[in-house]
């Protein structure tokens, strides 16, 4: 498929809302943080190459930016606040709620002792504020639940109030950041909830879940596309990370173990890059193809730091999904 960024759209599911088939995580652009007191951010920042690279994508047909009151205890939302003053109908905004943020320790906590029983709701109306304020709007176009194991009944009642403010006009639509099939079965009942935001790369995801958004008209906002930088390639099984980089610790994801890239996930990408890499694209361009090809309801959105990184995925756009048959490839390649 050849198309131009510009002309590459897919929808919000039920909300209508059209954005750039790509849109940009905007977790890394946060800088440190601590999350329960460990690490969660991607290590230093700079905030003028943040702003630049934001213009940018802007430049190059990206409309959606997908950030949260917690990256960077706040500070991620209010780059895009700066980054959007004059333009803010140009754009999609989706950011997240659920959590105690503490702007000035840059600490992030959950509300509760534990994160499935966290009494978000009581907290939502403030959380709403306080991310309108940073991003300097009065409306939020997708606001997501972020508690990924909130127990249902907790999330419902979220949900009720997440659907006064679509009557409201302070948010367009609503969503939950879980992988959890279930949960999204229940939140999701509402014509006003348009999104699931799930972890999903060429190397794992829940297809189930994936279904469910094809079934339900639901867009799969998708975290982790490329892998933590992993489907980049740029990175051997000797690669560190900064002590205040996620990746030093993170636990959950399946690309990375005691702070180091996994052995089975490198041999996985290497088996496949001639596919991901055909008709030109780089690693990281085959991968964002691969998730357009999966699915018309997927929309990756990659991480980034410099003007460079939004350049290469926004490049992606324009060369498309990739083919049934390289789909095939792929799957034959890695026995499933």
């Amino acid at each position: 498929m050849n198309t131009s960024t510009k002309s590459f759209q897919r929808t919000l599911g039920r909300s209508g809302l059209k954005v750039s088939a790509m849109g940009l995580g905007c977790w890394a652009i946060g800088g440190p943080w601590t999350f329960n007191g460990m690490p969660a951010g991607w290590s230093d920042i700079d905030d003028a190459e943040s702003l630049r690279a934001i213009r940018r994508a802007l430049e190059l047909g990206v409309d959606f930016f997908d950030t949260a009151a917690n990256y960077g205890a706040g500070h991620s939302e209010r780059i895009l606040g700066k980054a959007f003053k004059g333009r803010r109908d140009q754009v999609i905004i989706a950011t997240k709620f659920g959590y105690h943020v503490d702007e000035a320790a840059k600490e992030v906590s959950y509300y509760d002792d534990k994160e499935e029983e966290s009494n978000v709701a009581s907290r939502l109306r403030a959380s709403l504020e306080a991310s309108l304020k940073r991003l300097d709007t009065d409306y939020i176009d997708v606001y997501q639940l972020h508690v990924w194991g909130l127990v249902i009944e907790r999330a419902l009642e979220a949900r009720d109030i997440l659907e006064d403010l679509v009557k409201e006009g302070k948010i367009r639509t609503y969503g939950w950041s879980t992988d959890r099939v279930d949960a999204v079965k229940a939140f999701s009942t509402s014509p006003n909830c348009g999104v699931v935001q799930q972890q999903l790369s060429v190397l794992d995801g829940n297809m189930e879940l994936l279904a469910l958004c094809e079934e339900l008209n639901l867009a799969s906002l998708n975290r982790g596309p490329l892998g933590m930088g992993l489907l980049t390639g740029k990175f051997t099984p000797t690669s560190s990370f900064a002590s205040n980089d996620v990746r030093h610790h993170v636990q959950w994801h399946p690309g990375f173990k005691d702070g180091r890239p996994t052995q089975d996930w490198l041999d996985k990408l290497a088996s496949i890059r001639a596919v991901l890499t055909s008709n030109g694209r780089t690693l990281a361009q085959g991968a964002l193809a691969w998730i357009w090809a999966r699915s018309e309801k997927t929309i990756p959105i990659p991480g980034f730091k410099t003007v460079s990184q939004v350049e290469e995925n926004a490049k992606a756009m324009e060369l498309g999904p990739l083919t049934a048959d390289q789909m095939k490839e792929i799957d034959t390649i890695l026995g499933r």
